[in-house]
């Protein structure tokens, strides 16, 4: 049941116009509950008993101080003896059960904030790389920190704020009606007031919470991206550059607190002028009563003490309604990491894609861009099964776009790619990753042990084959000398091996999972000559028998291929071996030119 406060708030929010972010507002708190609060609900049923406890305990302060004063002027034994001995026991009730109620409340919020960030990394790591690539890494990472922190205390305070004031609230307003029903409604007539300035305030601070959560991620970004490059930074005597480009992301956010700050400044001391003139008309209604005979001091005292502090309880509502708009901005973007639904998925009647043979063919392939940039045009390439090809041409040519197609990191906007002659698009994504290995130019290890890095190639592996791929991948000399052997943690991306052998790491991961089809991008571009050569090696193994496919950086090492695909602004301008290539005098002899310094 509402209390008279809240009834004057809603018939004042209801002549206000409809607002979207109100609506959003809404949506936010009441998808919260479904999805979220509602499964702990039999622990919020306790949670708000121990509430309840609470906001009876407060109720009881003005009847108790009305009885005792009361008693006081009577000289009653009884209250004199029993007085002090009810004001401990309401006060030991209500602490403990603000205590009980304050560590239920952490509970559920902690887990739901575990739930939450959950969920949100299982739809980010199952997200198109397309979604993925339009924000920075670590303004990502910073949804779940402080969109879940911000969120977390929103709901913190509606739970104890708006339940627990509000049967406060109810109580006290109750031992008012109780105490004298006249003077209350004098007293409570100025709230309806405070509606539509408090909801002016809250649709502020819900726009201002926005932009300082997405500025908070810029930050996040900026500071990391810095960090990051601090070698090359400190070389080239970046410092400067990088603290102020840093300090115009931390000036613009400290911006959007002070103004969120005075947003909610507003509120108390609005609050506050109309408590006053709540209380002033209690002063000289029940003054002029006292004077004429009809009410007592006791009387004055308990309806005094119970309007201030049902009063300390209407001023926590209003900034309550700021700290839930600043909490359903960040629920928003959270729901809307949530909400984002994958474009790249399997198609209705998708089936399993048993394992090929590898031919592969890029029919009239064309690939743009979200915003209409054209990365591939009408790309046609058969790749026989078990041949080597290497693709080759100038940054931004559209060969590792072209490569990224096949294990359909992204779908062609036209035309089609095929494996064995089916649309890979009809078959499931998972049957059709099965058949790809990937070695790249950036060796990706997880802070975990050697072993689960390249068991990661196939789950099921046991450990003599582990064993074996890290042979067969040249990379047991170094492996067999550390500590632990395969249990040796690799590190945080697996910083305690070489660039060289973080590469053989990778590539008897794709040993092990024995993928028909090999993609490659330029996995020896990085390394040294003696790392090269190592890997060039275990490369040469694993590529053997598979369908391959290799960006090429250094054309020293495709020589052998069986073919060669030169691409230019998103075409393929010419394809053949390399000796034709040469001789034909076009794109891949001008590369080889420039690369060998050839007359």
């Amino acid at each position: 049941m509402a209390d008279p406060a809240q009834k004057a708030y809603r018939a004042a929010a209801a002549t206000l116009p409809r607002a979207p972010v109100e609506t959003r507002t809404l949506d936010v708190l009441a998808r919260l509950w479904r999805d979220w609060l509602r499964p702990y609900w039999r622990r919020l049923v306790l949670n708000l008993v121990l509430i309840a406890v609470v906001a009876g305990a407060t109720s009881v302060y003005p009847l108790l101080i009305k009885w005792s004063l009361e008693g006081f002027e009577t000289r009653s034994l009884d209250v004199i003896r029993f007085a002090p001995v009810l004001v401990i026991i309401a006060v030991t009730i209500k602490s403990a059960a603000l205590y009980a109620q304050r560590l239920l409340t952490n509970a559920i919020l902690s887990q739901i904030d575990c739930d939450l960030q959950r969920a949100m990394y299982g739809a980010l790591v199952r997200a198109d790389l397309a979604t993925l690539d339009k924000e920075a890494p670590a303004a990502t990472a910073n949804r779940f920190t402080t969109d879940i922190l911000v969120l977390h205390t929103s709901v913190e305070k509606l739970i104890t704020g708006l339940i627990r004031d509000g049967l406060t609230v109810f109580g006290l307003l109750a031992a008012l009606l109780w105490i004298d029903w006249e003077l209350t409604l004098y007293a409570l007539g100025a709230l309806p007031l405070a509606a539509i300035p408090i909801g002016n305030i809250g649709r502020r601070l819900r726009r201002i919470a926005r932009r300082s959560q997405e500025e908070a991620g810029q930050m996040t970004a900026r500071v990391a991206e810095g960090l990051s490059g601090i070698r090359l930074s400190k070389t080239y005597r970046l410092e400067g550059y990088l603290t102020e480009k840093a300090g115009e992301t931390f000036e613009s956010l400290r911006r959007l607190r002070v103004r969120a700050a005075d947003q909610r400044a507003r509120i108390d001391p609005f609050l506050e002028a109309l408590a006053g003139l709540g209380l002033a008309i209690i002063f000289w209604v029940i003054g002029a009563r006292i004077a004429a005979g009809t009410n007592s001091i006791g009387e004055f005292m308990a309806f005094v003490s119970s309007f201030l502090i049902a009063g300390q309880s209407l001023r926590g509502f209003g900034t309550l309604y700021a700290e839930v708009q600043q909490g359903s901005a960040a629920g928003e973007r959270i729901f809307s990491v949530l909400d984002a639904q994958p474009k790249i998925a399997d198609r209705p009647g998708a089936v399993a894609l048993p394992r090929v043979t590898g031919e592969i063919r890029f029919d009239a392939v064309g690939f743009d861009y979200e915003g209409g940039a054209a990365a591939l045009r009408d790309i046609s390439l058969t790749i026989p099964a078990g041949s080597k090809v290497a693709l080759v041409g100038r940054s931004g040519a559209g060969k590792t776009t072209l490569m990224n197609l096949i294990p359909r990191l992204y779908d062609a906007t036209s035309g089609a790619v095929t494996i064995d002659g089916r649309d890979i698009r009809d078959a499931t994504l998972q049957s059709l990753r099965g058949q790809v290995a990937v070695v790249g130019q950036d060796a990706v290890i997880f802070d975990d042990t050697v072993a689960r890095n390249i068991g990661f190639g196939d789950p099921e592996a046991d450990r003599p084959a582990i064993e074996q791929a890290a042979r067969d991948a040249q990379a047991w000399d170094f492996v067999a000398a550390l500590p632990e052997g395969l249990d040796t943690q690799a590190g945080e991306r697996g910083l305690r091996f070489s660039g060289g052998e973080r590469q053989r790491l990778t590539i008897a991961r794709a040993m092990l999972k024995d993928a028909p089809i090999l993609l490659m991008d330029e996995p020896t571009s990085a390394l040294d000559a003696e790392a090269e050569e190592k890997v060039r090696q275990a490369l040469d193994r694993l590529s053997h028998g598979r369908t391959t496919l290799v960006i090429a950086h250094r054309l020293s090492t495709i020589r052998d291929a069986d073919m060669i695909v030169a691409m230019d602004g998103g075409r393929i301008v010419e394809t053949g071996r390399h000796e034709e290539l040469l001789a034909k005098g076009g794109l891949y002899a001008d590369l080889h030119r420039l690369q060998f310094r050839e007359g």
